[in-house]
């Protein structure tokens, strides 16, 4: 069966000629890999499936429709809940999306489409959600990255979207919210992406002056957004959202018995980075060259 992802493509050539097509479907389903890659002081390796939700933040009363195992809202054996992201207290995204756009000096999109894992059992920690923002033309113009650490801290990092000459966007920010206690805050992002269609793939490089300390990746494939492919996605990851919690931790461990310095809490204060200068200063963000020699782990 073929996936209808949530997406906008252009339209070039003759097609630009034709009847405009139908808007996409509400909510499309991803399922892949994660994996991280750590290289500086030791080297560490993790990969483990996942599968996630890309659904239309102004279509969700569409996807809650069209099944009767996702709930909007509500308790359910998966759920979707708007308190999980943006403002985190159950009010609409869109606002608080555009309100990051415009803090970064982005223009209002026209659709917004966001990747997350769902709630199992009333359950999700999503490290990393990802909101795809599209213009009239279905163009992908910008991002906004909202990571979360697993003390309750929540950052977004809105950026804007230029595709090189391989249609891989390329853009990177400076680390403004502490994450691991085993990796310093004086590092920057480095995001790849291509523009999620029938695939996903998702790219960050963390590191500083020295280099990269840390390579993490998502790889995935599109599938319709059904009942019958959340059931078997439940039936093959029952425990999806424990497992990435219970990974986190024993990643963490891992790192420890290796002999990783381990740099504890910031404290309160010390969580966030003053907004002044948020952005990457180019002598302390890694280079993108070779990112092409840079093999696939996803």
């Amino acid at each position: 069966m073929t996936a209808h992802p949530v997406s906008g493509d252009t339209q070039t050539g003759r097609e630009a000629h034709a009847p405009p097509k139908a808007p996409p479907p509400p909510a499309c389903l991803y399922t892949g890999h994660v994996m991280h890659m750590r290289l500086r002081p030791k080297r560490h390796q993790f990969r483990y499936r996942v599968w996630s939700l890309m659904v239309d933040i102004d279509r969700l009363a569409e996807m809650d429709a069209q099944s009767r195992l996702m709930r909007l809202g509500r308790f359910g054996l998966v759920s979707f809940a708007l308190a999980d992201h943006g403002p985190r207290d159950g009010s609409p995204l869109r606002p608080w999306v555009e309100a990051r756009l415009a803090e970064a000096g982005r223009p209002p999109p026209f659709r917004i489409a966001l990747l997350s894992m769902p709630r199992l059992l009333g359950y999700v920690f999503n490290p990393l959600s990802v909101y795809f923002c599209r213009d009239a033309t279905g163009a992908l113009e910008s991002v906004v990255y909202e990571v979360k650490n697993t003390f309750g801290d929540q950052i977004a990092y809105a950026l804007p979207c230029q595709p090189d000459h391989d249609g891989r966007t390329r853009h990177a920010h400076r680390k403004d919210m502490f994450v691991s206690p085993f990796i310093a805050m004086d590092e920057t992002y480095c995001f790849t992406i291509t523009d999620p269609a029938e695939r996903l793939a998702i790219r960050i490089r963390q590191g500083d002056a020295q280099g990269d300390t840390m390579i993490a990746t998502q790889t995935a494939h599109a599938l319709p957004f059904s009942d019958r492919m959340l059931a078997g996605l439940l039936l093959r990851h029952p425990m999806l959202n424990l497992k990435v919690i219970a990974a986190i931790h024993w990643q963490a461990l891992r790192l420890f018995l290796k002999g990783v310095r381990f740099l504890g809490h910031p404290g309160p204060d010390r969580v966030f980075r003053p907004p002044a200068s948020a952005k990457a200063h180019p002598r302390n963000m890694p280079s993108h060259k070779g990112l092409a020699r840079q093999s696939n782990h996803g």
